[in-house]
């Protein structure tokens, strides 16, 4: 599985409200220190990884299925 990477793009966006257990929030900032990213950049692009990588996992799922 690729590695998680930071990038630094903006674009059009909407504001949505979401709530986070306080566990989460804590280990996000705590990934955080240190870097030049956001709350939200990190949120948006680790909702990002994850969708990317779902169809993956569906795949090699589906390939394990049929061997």
């Amino acid at each position: 599985m690729a590695a998680f990477r930071f990038k630094y793009d903006k674009k059009e966006s909407l504001n949505k409200t979401i709530r986070f257990p306080l566990p989460l929030v804590k280990r996000i900032e705590d990934v955080l220190v240190g870097t030049e990213s956001t709350f939200s950049r990190f949120v948006i692009q680790a909702c990002e990884y994850a969708l990317d990588h779902m169809n993956e996992e569906k795949n090699e799922d589906q390939e394990k299925i049929h061997s």
